[in-house]
C-alpha cells in the first residue's frame, strides 16, 4: 500500500505534535539542520545500511517544520513540481547544468 505525503505529516503530527509546538519553529529548525547533516556524513560515508534511517529522518523533520508553520507538504510539492521544472516547465528539466531548477 502507497503512502502519501499528506499521511505521512499528519502521522508525525500525530507523533510529535505536542513536543514540537513547544519547541517551536527555531529549536526544530535545528534539530533539522542536525539530521541533514547526518544524512550528509552517510552519504559522504556511503553508509547504505544508514542513508534510509537518515532519510526517513530528515523526511519527519521537514514534516514537522510544516506543520508547524502550516504548510500542506504535498499541495506544496504538486504545485511547484509534478506539472514540470519550476523554470522550464519540462520533465526531463531541460535547464543548464548548472542552473537550479
Amino acid at each position: 500500500m502507497a503512502t502519501t505525503l499528506r499521511q505521512v505529516q499528519d502521522t508525525i503530527f500525530a507523533l510529535y505534535g505536542s513536543k514540537d509546538a513547544r519547541r517551536g519553529v527555531e529549536g526544530t529548525f535545528m534539530w533539522f539542520l542536525e539530521e541533514v547533516g547526518e544524512l550528509a556524513a552517510a552519504l559522504r560515508q556511503g553508509d547504505a545500511a544508514n542513508l534510509e534511517e537518515e532519510f526517513a529522518d530528515v523526511l519527519a523533520w521537514l514534516a514537522t517544520l510544516a506543520n508547524l508553520a502550516g504548510v500542506d507538504l504535498e499541495r506544496a510539492i504538486v504545485a511547484k513540481h509534478l506539472s514540470g521544472c519550476p523554470k522550464c516547465r519540462a520533465i526531463p528539466c531541460g535547464c543548464d547544468q548548472g542552473t537550479k531548477p
